[in-house]
Order: structure tokens, then C-alpha cells, then sequence
């Protein structure tokens, strides 16, 4: 799971970010993945927060610097089951943890400043055993096919505020899909559904219209894979 979130003073500012009368950096393109104090606000809070989840045994693979200033990203798994929930969840305590410590406050809004910014979500890359075999591509299309008939349904149940806070960030630019019409495509970015290049024969895909709640995206993948939920 691919978590975007972003750093703010405590006065709600993003964090790094010029104070009045200017308010607002340079335009998208130079931060995703950038180096350099001018591109990189708070490196040193996301990595104490790598490095703590390490110690803590958290399945945690990576980090990165996002598209908007002062939004980052780390991704957790890969895992099993419901165990990817459960590495998530205290994967974001010890964020905010670790955040406290620098007396900054960590915000999953899914679009946390309007405008011309891209917002945060949290891509959800899942598969099963018979997506990973070879000719699992048809098993991928399968479960696309399936999730494609409840979107609506799904849209509502990932966000606390039944899918008007997602509503914010799923507008069919800054790299997302639009909230009202389900898509998928290979190498998409503007998708609901990305298929990975490297998966158009076998392997996994990705949810990229998440906002944050972990668990239920748990109970979606086991539903889709025709399990039952156990609370």
C-alpha cells in the first residue's frame, strides 16, 4: 500500500512552505522525488519515521518525496491477508508519533489545499495467487470486472464522509480518475484502476482512487475474492 500524506505547521500551513504575503512555493514538477532543501520539506521527519518502523517490525518498503511540496509517501508490504491493514494502522501512529517529536502535524486530508496541488491517497496493490501464474492477466480482469459493478457502492464506503471528501481529490486531473465513472487501463495514472506495465501478462493491480481507511479496504479484497468477512 502506497500511503500519501502531508506535513503541516500547527497552524495548519503546509509545512515548508512560504509564510504571508507570498503563501505558496514554485509550481508542481520539481518535488516528486526531488533532493535539496528548495524540494524537500521534512526529509528528516520521514525518515526518523522509516527508521522507527523498521525497529518496530513494520513491513515498510520505501519512501518518497510526492508531486505537491511537503507531501510525502511511504509504502508498506508487500504483506498477507489482513496483516497489511494491520501494518498500515501502526505504521500511521508512529507517523504522527514521530511527527509530534518535531512539532509538526501529519494530515491524510485526500486534498488538503485546493487549487493546482495534487491531493493524497493511499494506492492499494493487491493479488492473488492465480493473478501471479502465468496467464493471470485474464484472473486481473476478472476482479476489475467485479469492481467495476460496485464503484459507486465502494466510492461511498472508502471515505468516513461517504465519498464527499474523496469528491475534493477524484476530478480527472492531478493524476486521478473522476469519482463518477470507473476506468482501468495498462501504465495509467488517470485511472481507477492501474495496471502495471510489467502485469499485462501476470501479477497484481492497483487501486489508485483510495482515500485512507485500511480496513475497509480490507473487507473490499475479501469480498471481491469471495471470502467472508470476519469482524
Amino acid at each position: 500500500m502506497e500511503q500519501e500524506y502531508t506535513l503541516l505547521d500547527v497552524d495548519h500551513h503546509p509545512f515548508g512552505w512560504p509564510k504571508a504575503p507570498f503563501g505558496f512555493p514554485g509550481p508542481q514538477g520539481p518535488y516528486y522525488c526531488g533532493v535539496g532543501s528548495n524540494k524537500a520539506y521534512g526529509r528528516d521527519i520521514v525518515e526518523s519515521h522509516y527508521r522507527v518502523c523498521l525497529y518496530a517490525g513494520i513491513t515498510i518498503a520505501g519512501i518518497n518525496g510526492e508531486v505537491m511540496p511537503g507531501q510525502w509517501e511511504y509504502q508498506v508490504g508487500p504483506c498477507e491477508g489482513i496483516d497489511m491493514g494491520d501494518h498500515l494502522w501502526i505504521s500511521r501512529y508512529l507517523l504522527h508519533r514521530v511527527a509530534e517529536e518535531f512539532g509538526v502535524i501529519v494530515s491524510f486530508d485526500p486534498k488538503p489545499i485546493s487549487g493546482d496541488w495534487n491531493g493524497a491517497g493511499c494506492h492499494t496493490n493487491f493479488s492473488t495467487e492465480k493473478m501471479r501464474k502465468p496467464g493471470g492477466y485474464a484472473e486481473i480482469l476478472n476482479a476489475i470486472e467485479a469492481l467495476s459493478k460496485s464503484h459507486h457502492e465502494h466510492i461511498a464506503y472508502y471515505d468516513p464522509s461517504g465519498g464527499k471528501d474523496n469528491e475534493r481529490r477524484l476530478t480527472g486531473l492531478h493524476e486521478t480518475a473522476t469519482i463518477d465513472k470507473f476506468s482501468y487501463g495498462v501504465a495509467s495514472r488517470c485511472s481507477s484502476v492501474r495496471i502495471p506495465r510489467q502485469t499485462e501478462v501476470d501479477g497484481y493491480l492497483s487501486r489508485s482512487y483510495i482515500p485512507q481507511d485500511a480496513e475497509s479496504i480490507r473487507k473490499m479484497i475479501n469480498e471481491l475474492r469471495g471470502g467472508k468477512i470476519q469482524e
